[in-house]
């Protein structure tokens, strides 16, 4: 199936995505002096913004690749969580936030002059409440039979948990994969999974193998596989781009980013154009190339941003595009 093809089906696909909801927020401004007060800069504030993270970001880079998805996860009973479901409400996304027992998860950064100065956290991560819990899992078990497929994003604020995964696993059957944007110490959960899409650190932690050239990178990859019992495993490099393991083979694909500003939510994006490429009737190794190009556009970009389909088709318009995961098979 050609690349096109595919990116025309996103529009016909509806992905349900199960995670850690996160409201990010950006205050922007430039900085011109010290503060006599401590050896730190004194950021003048010119705006701030809002925008979705964690699963909601996910969520929220489906719907910008044309596809459709609904979200589901926990916020707290306070202003932040109208702020986060205001911005779905607006980018059209289907949501179900249930109230539980602690704030809704901000993460606040400060901007000046394209970099940032720092980041502060507002979170509870302990586990689900009995009854959340429930009202979550009855949700996604109806909600699995309208939906092609189902991500999980965990950023392991507290929603993630060898039960949830067991019970989306049992709704998915056969016949719906599970894929699965994972966070260090958390992979002893994520058993009987589709794909996974570990970033080097977290490969290099789930594996319990140091990554530090080709060969550690291709026995990280086989032992995560073997030990997940997974289809595929999807390792992203950065700079140095992905490495797909699929049954016997393992494909190393190029980065395509020409310029790298920020790497916020670069997993989500290569999670979600990963997932809307397998739900369009994309193979595994087609479904890494188009999600590789789609994170090479939005680390293009400072904060949190998604790709377009139309940005993906010209990207990926290159003709080398269909054979550049080709140059380092075994």
């Amino acid at each position: 199936m050609d690349f096109p093809t595919v990116i025309g089906n996103f529009r016909k696909t509806k992905l349900l995505v199960v995670g850690d909801l996160i409201l990010d927020h950006f205050i922007w401004g430039r900085v011109e002096r010290i503060s006599p007060e401590a050896p730190v800069p004194v950021v003048e504030v010119t705006h701030d913004t809002f925008m979705l993270g964690g699963a909601a970001n996910v969520a929220s880079n489906i719907v910008s690749l044309g596809g459709h998805a609904t979200v589901a996860g926990v916020v707290g009973r306070d202003a932040a969580s109208d702020v986060l479901r205001g911005l779905l409400k607006q980018r059209g996304i289907g949501f179900r936030a249930f109230e539980d027992k602690r704030p809704t998860t901000v993460k606040t950064r400060v901007i000046a002059h394209n970099q940032q100065v720092v980041r502060f956290d507002k979170e509870k991560r302990d586990g689900l409440g009995g009854k959340t819990f429930g009202e979550l899992l009855s949700f996604i078990k109806a909600a699995v039979k309208e939906h092609d497929g189902v991500i999980v994003s965990d950023y392991k604020k507290g929603v993630v948990s060898s039960a949830l995964i067991r019970e989306i696993l049992k709704a998915a059957g056969k016949k719906k994969f599970v894929a699965l944007d994972p966070k260090v110490g958390h992979f002893h959960l994520y058993k009987g999974v589709s794909v996974i899409t570990p970033n080097l650190h977290e490969a290099s932690e789930g594996s319990g193998i140091k990554i530090t050239d080709r060969k550690t990178l291709l026995r990280a990859g086989r032992r995560l596989k073997e030990r997940l019992g997974c289809k595929a495993v999807l390792i992203t490099m950065g700079e140095q781009g992905m490495a797909l393991f699929e049954g016997d083979r393992t494909t190393q694909i190029p980065t395509t980013a020409r310029k790298v500003y920020d790497v916020t939510g670069a997993g989500d994006t290569v999670i979600a154009a990963l997932s809307l490429a397998l739900a369009s009737g994309a193979g595994l190794l087609e479904s890494a190339i188009i999600s590789n190009h789609a994170a090479g556009l939005v680390v293009a970009e400072v904060g949190t941003v998604t790709a377009s389909p139309a940005a993906l088709r010209r990207s990926l318009r290159n003709p080398a595009a269909e054979f550049s995961a080709n140059l380092a098979q075994t």
